[in-house]
């Protein structure tokens, strides 16, 4: 805890270490970089070297390298030395949440921890909001403008709930009427109120989730680093968290970096995205939503529902002399799913003429479109998908043919 000296390294709660600043050039030269990656590190860069912006990040992140020796497998064995982080800059703008987006061992947990000032990078440097100094060297003033969900939850379990949160409160310097006004709005738009005078260790992961989430955004803080913070949650709380997330940060004076497995939460929440792959912003990954799915989601799906699963063969012969670049992708008894390429559905009335006279012919059940988006999928494997960029991508439905038939 802080009673105006340095922040505890060990506190399980408030774990920003004061750190000496110390910048180390980057040991390896960027390689194979898209212009959006490329134009996110310039930006990073210039962040640091140009005086007086007018529009300064909350977060700023140049070049950021870690990398440490693996623990040894017996006493004469060597210990290897594993890359964790690889050349990664971003910036995280004012009244914007960034999403890292990757699988388990891409390098989210440790870019968060190296923006904490939890673990210090080999090489770059971070800097937060305009105060020009890198959280290696943090201020007094650190847990006021700071507030961090990590990946596991923190907590005391003897303490309440509603300790926590008046703990918090004080520690981040909020007044007593301020806090209590602060904790009953955050406690009533979670529905947590029924927790608030139970010990933390009774608590379901669920809750105790929340509250993580909660001791995060409490204060209002310029700065919020969120940590996979929606893992476990049920559906309803994803929703309530997602909600409380985007105002706290739309059209304000701060910013948010989330880390996630899943695009659906960074589609519901972010402002952009930057997918990580083995510590580096994969190449081409790093935009808005909306920019990433013009750039990978030009593809589309055919999705077809047989009544007669005898007629595969024929069908299957009849969808490619109508989509000669049609890519058979599932088959299972009376489904089959094609990746067709824009030229061959374009325009979408003639691909539609096209298949009524398809199901017409073969009397099928149904069939549909789908564009492909950024959806990411590593547990229904059952479902269409193919692979961009080495991540799952799940396709959804844009239009049926049953829904073209109600709109006509």
């Amino acid at each position: 805890m802080k009673y105006g000296n340095e922040i505890m390294n060990k506190d399980p709660v408030f774990r920003i270490s004061p750190r000496s600043r110390e910048t180390h050039p980057n040991p390896e030269e960027p390689e194979e970089e898209d212009e959006d990656v490329q134009a996110e590190r310039v930006q990073a860069a210039n962040t640091l070297t140009t005086p007086n912006l007018t529009e300064e990040p909350v977060i700023t992140a140049s070049c950021l390298h870690k990398e440490y020796y693996e623990a040894k497998k017996s006493c004469f064995s060597t210990r290897k030395k594993k890359i964790a982080i690889r050349n990664v800059s971003f910036c995280v703008k004012k009244g914007a949440v960034l999403g890292l987006l990757g699988h388990n061992g891409a390098g989210k947990s440790t870019s968060i921890k190296m923006i904490t000032g939890y673990t210090k990078p080999c090489a770059g440097v971070v800097v937060l909001q305009d105060s020009r100094t890198s959280v290696r060297q943090q201020h007094d003033n650190s847990l006021k403008f700071l507030g961090y969900c990590p990946q596991e939850n923190s907590l005391w379990p003897k303490l309440t709930m509603k300790e926590h949160l008046e703990l918090y409160a004080a520690v981040k310097g909020l007044g007593k009427e301020d806090a209590a006004l602060s904790i009953s709005r955050l406690v009533e738009a979670l529905k947590l109120q029924e927790q608030l005078k139970v010990p933390v260790k009774t608590l379901s992961e669920g809750i105790k989730r929340k509250l993580c989430f909660v001791l995060s955004i409490l204060g209002n803080p310029s700065v919020v680093l969120l940590d996979e913070p929606f893992t476990g949650m049920d559906p309803e709380g994803q929703q309530q968290m997602w909600q409380i997330l985007q105002a706290t940060v739309k059209n304000k004076e701060r910013g948010a970096l989330l880390t996630t497995h899943y695009m659906s939460e960074a589609e519901a929440v972010c402002d952009r995205v930057a997918i990580m792959v083995s510590g580096t912003l994969r190449t081409r990954c790093i935009g808005s939503i909306q920019h990433l799915k013009n750039k990978f989601g030009k593809d589309y799906l055919l999705e077809i529902k047989m009544k007669e699963p005898t007629q595969v063969k024929a069908l299957h012969t009849e969808i490619l002399k109508l989509f000669p670049q049609a890519a058979r992708q599932e088959r299972y008894s009376s489904f089959m799913a094609y990746k067709l390429p824009v030229e061959d559905v374009h325009p979408l009335s003639r691909a539609f003429f096209k298949l009524e006279a398809v199901k017409q012919t073969f009397n099928l059940e149904e069939y549909s479109f789908s564009q492909a988006t950024l959806e990411q999928n590593q547990t229904c494997y059952s479902s269409p998908t193919w692979s961009i960029l080495g991540l799952k991508l799940l396709v959804q439905p844009v239009v049926s043919e049953s829904q073209l038939k109600e709109s006509a």
